[in-house]
């Protein structure tokens, strides 16, 4: 651990007094957005299964636990040793199967006692809705939501029902005044629809964000004119040829 030990007393170093301007003025707050930033192209580096990349990215995340634990041991609330300490007590205590006694025979019976001893760490929490985390994107706060009701019961009886539920939102989407209003529920439909059908909604846009992206490139490849130059019967063809050619 010489090279976390050595990347803790840089840190310190640099937010020391006779360190760095710019270290020295940042903020639990003027850091959140980096932390986002660098957690995001950590997965990006996942998704492209990019070792070299995640390897870097990984550092930029530690980067910004160890920036945070610092300004927090200046000021007086935490530092790094009690982060570790934490996140390690928490990993034993949720995994009684390993390090305790407790006898479990799926992994369905290891997420029911994560579950458990999970509520029972956090006994403030009175609503099956508390615990979601307000900085995440809404269509993960929808999963996260969607997941916490069925918890307590609260499931579709059927597939049939999302579905019918879906077309009742669409139609309502329709002839509606307030179509923000009725748009949202039919998203939060098809977040239920995803979950039901254990499929991660967020990675399911991402994959399709990705697809379109790479159709359009490729349309503008095959096009022999400016795309904002082509009628719709033209743009109708070239994104056929670029989904056909991306199939190979």
């Amino acid at each position: 651990m010489k090279n976390v030990q050595e990347l803790i007393e840089i840190i310190k170093k640099l937010r020391s007094p006779g360190g760095c301007e710019w270290d020295r003025k940042q903020t639990h707050m003027s850091l959140r957005p980096n932390m986002l930033e660098e957690a995001y192209e950590a997965c990006d580096a996942i998704d492209d299964n990019d070792m070299k990349h995640l390897k870097e990215e990984l550092g930029d995340v530690l980067l910004q636990v160890v920036l945070h634990a610092q300004i927090a041991s200046e000021e007086g609330a935490f530092d790094i040793e009690d982060v570790a300490k934490g996140i390690k007590d928490k990993l034993i205590h949720r995994h009684p199967h390993v390090f305790g006694n407790v006898k479990v025979n799926s992994t369905d019976e290891i997420i029911t006692n994560w579950e458990k001893l999970k509520s029972e760490e956090k006994p403030h929490r009175k609503s099956a809705m508390d615990g979601v985390s307000k900085s995440q994107s809404a269509l993960m706060s929808a999963q996260k939501i969607s997941k916490k009701a069925v918890k307590t019961g609260f499931e579709w009886p059927d597939e049939k029902s999302l579905y019918d539920c879906l077309y009742s939102e669409i139609d309502e989407f329709k002839n509606a005044s307030d179509k923000e209003d009725e748009l949202g529920d039919i998203l939060f439909s098809v977040v239920n629809l995803a979950r039901w059908n254990k499929i991660d909604a967020e990675q399911a846009l991402l994959r399709a964000n990705k697809k379109f992206e790479k159709r359009f490139r490729k349309m503008e490849e095959l096009s022999e004119k400016p795309l904002n130059e082509c009628s719709f019967e033209e743009f109708d063809k070239l994104w056929k040829e670029a989904k056909n050619s991306l199939r190979y």
